[in-house]
């Protein structure tokens, strides 16, 4: 029995069979609809006095039918043939609509969002009669037919009606005046599909020239304890993260909700926009500002149609593609694997059968855990492996202090200028850039400085450690332990702050946060303010102030580096000292 959608409460058993018998009905391959077809869709939602929603293939074949508006009743993304962005679906929707207008917005946005080869929208008049023999007549009052426009052909069509998203994003679709049915019936449906995609693939073709980076659409929510800057702050550095990784960022779109939806995040409402805007600007990726659960992502994916990823997998990303050492190739992964262990479940039609009980036990269950399996022994290997690298740095560690070399670390937020201090310190060539985690690896280069009391040149170890960002992912934490204890075996601390930065009060509190959590308690520390030569004098003057005992430089323009240097030597002094 072919299946309706929607409401189908209080329907008598004669309505339900007359919504079953549309599946039967066949209309012609050149036509979008027949006069026969429409009047007898528009005599049953007059019984039922509820919209109805006829779902047709190019075929002429209905394949689905639903009570509800096109909103109400939209096949799924994931349900949907996946064609592309230089193609529609190969669906077209044939609606009926209870009040005398032109088609809505949500109709139109649904519409969009399925990528329809065209709606067709039926007003009825609420009356009618039925002629002798069965067939239904007279219960339409007038027909719209709308359609999508590509972008650059708007300007070729003047009926086209070009609407504004809350977000200003155009939509871009045409709707035609209203039409009867027999004017309806002779549009040329091959003829208005073919040209359409001809102008979609022209537009795809262009863009697809600079189409070598992911084009990402950022959510980002707003909740109760966070302030608005915070909140600008947080969506800033995540575009900053995503242009790391490689990724090109068309859009933001926010939402401000007292608390974070368990299924979805945002709210139903914002699903939607998000899979609208994602499919108007032909995105292929949705990156959202916080850690989502597996569930969240399979939800978000289900309703949006494209890939959607969390903050932490683009730290990941960029730690996969910055790591250079064997060490840190082995962090990253095992890091990763770790993320993707939980989120396996509906991954791929073949893994997609989990649970226990009838109907659950298959092939599918059986490929999910031999991934899953395949995994933990991965992981477990590459834990040995972590293990060892510990180990053997520790012995490097044990004979540089059986030397009796001061050692510092150089520890800041990302992209504070570590690398580039390091390199006007020591004439290291370490590789620098204005990105998020250039450099991962850890680097120790040997420094001459005066000795604090008596004046001679001292050579100490100063260490360049990955940089660190708010809320830093636990499984990043865990996997470069081996990296961090640079960190906590270091006899002092040179904590770098990018004053340029808008936020560096707050750079400078994740930085001491993330410290707090080492299970061994760091060294005496020194802040030093890099990028001075970028900063106004009343922010030079607040840091001053806040911080007395800072040191201000810039590490690319060699300034205060010789006060930096003696300052360094009374730190080292006070930390041997104290030990």
């Amino acid at each position: 029995m072919e299946t309706i959608f929607g409401n189908l409460q209080g329907l008598k058993s004669s309505q339900l069979k007359q919504l079953q018998r549309l599946y039967h009905q066949r209309i012609p391959g050149d036509r979008i609809t027949t006069p026969e077809f429409s009047q007898r869709l528009a005599a049953i939602s007059t019984e039922i006095n509820l919209p109805v929603c006829a779902y047709v293939n190019r075929r002429g074949q209905v394949i689905r039918v639903g009570i509800g508006t096109p909103r109400q009743t939209q096949i799924p993304p994931m349900e949907l043939p996946r064609y592309g962005a230089e193609r529609l679906s190969g669906i077209r929707c044939i609606a009926t609509h209870l009040k005398i207008e032109p088609p809505n917005e949500a109709a139109l946005t649904a519409m969009a969002m399925q990528r329809l080869d065209a709606l067709v929208v039926i007003n009825i008049t609420g009356t009618g009669f039925t002629r002798r023999g069965g067939g239904a007549t007279g219960y339409v009052k007038e027909a719209y037919l709308a359609h999508l426009v590509p972008q650059d052909a708007r300007a070729l069509i003047p009926s086209a009606a070009i609407a504004l998203s809350k977000n200003g994003q155009s939509t871009s679709w045409t709707i035609s005046p209203p039409l009867d049915l027999d004017a309806l019936g002779q549009q040329d449906f091959i003829d208005l599909v073919e040209g359409l995609e001809a102008e979609f693939r022209r537009e795809f073709i262009a863009e697809e020239v600079d189409a070598d980076h992911d084009r990402v659409l950022i959510v980002g929510v707003m909740t109760d304890n966070m302030s608005l800057q915070q909140f600008h702050d947080t969506l800033a550095e995540l575009a900053r993260l995503v242009d790391t990784a490689g990724g090109d960022v068309l859009q933001t779109v926010q939402q401000k909700r007292s608390r974070i939806h368990p299924q979805t995040v945002i709210g139903e409402g914002k699903v939607q926009e998000v899979a609208l805007t994602a499919q108007t600007l032909g995105c292929n990726l949705v990156v959202f500002d916080r850690d989502l659960s597996p569930s969240q992502v399979r939800n978000l994916e289900a309703q949006i149609g494209i890939r959607v990823v969390d903050r932490t997998e683009v730290i990941l990303d960029i730690f996969a593609q910055r790591a250079q050492s064997r060490a840190g190739k082995l962090q990253v992964e095992l890091a990763q694997l770790e993320y993707m262990l939980p989120r396996l479940t509906g991954r791929g039609q073949a893994m997609s059968r989990l649970g226990g009980g009838i109907g659950t036990r298959g092939p599918g269950e059986t490929k999910l855990e031999t991934e899953r399996r395949a995994i933990q022994r991965r992981i477990s290997r590459l834990q040995q492996e972590v293990d060892q690298l510990q180990a053997h740095r520790s012995r490097l560690r044990q004979r540089r202090q059986h030397r009796e070399v001061p050692s510092v670390a150089l520890v800041g937020y990302t992209n504070a200028g570590k690398s580039t201090l390091l390199n006007a310190l020591t004439n290291a060539e370490v590789y620098t850039a204005d990105q998020l985690f250039a450099t991962l690896d850890p680097t120790t280069r040997r420094l001459v400085i005066p000795h604090a009391e008596t004046g001679e040149p001292q050579g100490i170890l100063i260490t360049d450690t990955v940089g660190f960002i708010h809320e830093l992912p636990a499984s990043l934490m865990d996997a470069f332990r081996a990296t961090l204890e640079e960190v906590t075996e270091a006899d002092a601390l040179l904590h770098l702050v990018d004053l340029s930065h808008p936020a560096w009060l707050s750079h400078i509190r994740a930085v001491r946060e993330i410290l707090a959590q080492m299970p061994v308690t760091p060294g005496p520390a020194l802040v030093a303010f890099n990028k001075i030569d970028q900063v106004d004098s009343t922010t030079l003057a607040l840091a001053q102030e806040e911080f007395p005992l800072a040191v201000f430089i810039s590490a690319s323009q060699r300034l205060g580096l010789e006060t930096l240097r003696l300052r360094l030597s009374l730190l080292i002094q006070y930390a041997v000292d104290s030990q």
